[in-house]
């Protein structure tokens, strides 16, 4: 077998963050974050089986007066347990979780670069982004696949 059939193609995921809370400018300061806080399932499942280090994260800004991607981040470690499920002061404690198997996962992010606020309005616009996971009508999820076309269309013709 050679080296490159046991590494897989880069992949892509949008990761939605309320600017209040960790934004592009507190990504930027701090050149690396820890993604916590994220409580679904199927998000926490993205990162514990599919996310790899490398991996492209179109850093988005939610629940604001005007949401949208503020900028690019890199996926920079395996998962591991999120701090915030033991911490009985955070908003993000499960008393269910235990330290011996903990229910919710994280992994940290490495700032790339801030760009010009791309607006939810402005992804809608265009057609080759149509069938993007983050324009689907109630969805509701802080981390979703970006099929590598988006990506080049978005870093490519969107960012400035």
């Amino acid at each position: 077998m050679s080296p490159n059939q046991n590494q897989r193609a880069r992949q892509y995921w949008l990761m939605k963050s309320e600017p209040d809370e960790a934004s592009i400018d507190d990504l930027a300061r701090e050149g690396t974050l820890p993604w916590t806080g994220v409580r679904n399932y199927q998000a926490r499942n993205f990162m514990r089986d599919t996310m790899r280090i490398g991996d492209g994260v179109l850093f988005y800004h939610s629940s604001c007066p005007e949401p949208g991607i503020a900028g690019l981040a890199e996926v920079c470690s395996v998962p591991y347990p999120d701090p915030t499920q033991f911490d009985r002061k955070s908003p993000y404690y499960d008393a269910a979780s235990k330290a011996d198997a903990p229910r919710w996962l994280l992994v940290d992010v490495r700032f790339e670069r801030k760009s010009a606020l791309i607006p939810l309005a402005a992804l809608r616009e265009h057609e080759e982004l149509a069938d993007m996971v983050v324009l689907r009508r109630g969805n509701r999820l802080s981390i979703t696949p970006v099929t590598p076309a988006e990506w080049r269309f978005i870093t490519g013709k969107l960012m400035r």
